[in-house]
């Protein structure tokens, strides 16, 4: 029921993202990682409007670097590759729910399962995402982005990784190689060193 009221927050708040360099502090949106990711993306909000209704596509954009404007695409069949496809691109995708059993099948219904976040104040709906909610982090009433290397172990399952994480402290038996050598000592007799 506040599924328009929401979709209208989030077009206007779009509308006044920060779009720049990552070394400006008023920066809230900033590069993508190379030409690639740019050309991907790019493509994709091309065809947005085959999944949905874009409501908000930014191109105010910085010429020098790999920028990719904000966009919000609306009435998505979740379903759909723009949903259910990890992009790693400002490209939101808004869909109705029927109620929060509902969903979770939604979250849920993806090969991918990196992160995933749930705001709520309903003590309930809090203990059945974290337990119910796929992701290899689930961020609970907080922003999905902002793991602090060494101290939040990150990493997900599902097609977006084995469940190895970065960071935390087991994060350095990640790059060892396991090596066992056994050696029977019960042998019988004795083979003194060659000269």
């Amino acid at each position: 029921r506040i599924y328009d009221d929401v979709v209208d927050r989030l077009v206007g708040l779009t509308k006044q993202l920060v779009i720049g360099h990552a070394r400006n502090m008023s920066t809230e949106i900033g590069p993508v990682i190379d030409l690639d990711a740019q050309q991907r993306l790019r493509e994709i909000q091309e065809h947005a409007h085959d999944f949905g209704k874009v409501r908000v596509w930014r191109t105010d954009l910085p010429t020098d670097g790999f920028y990719v404007g904000p966009m919000v695409v609306d009435e998505v069949e979740p379903s759909s590759p723009i949903a259910t496809d990890e992009l790693f691109g400002p490209i939101l995708c808004v869909f109705r729910a029927r109620d929060f059993d509902h969903a979770l099948e939604l979250a849920n219904d993806t090969p991918f399962a990196l992160t995933a976040g749930l705001f709520s104040r309903s003590p309930a709906h809090i203990q059945r995402a974290s337990t119910e909610l796929r992701g290899g982090n689930v961020y609970i009433n907080r922003g999905i982005t902002g793991a602090v290397v060494g101290r939040h172990p990150f990493g997900g399952y599902g097609m977006s990784g084995l469940g190895g994480k970065a960071g935390g402290p087991d994060y350095l038996l990640r790059f060892c190689e396991p090596r066992v050598v056994t050696e029977n000592t019960m042998r019988q007799g004795f083979a003194p060193e060659s000269q």
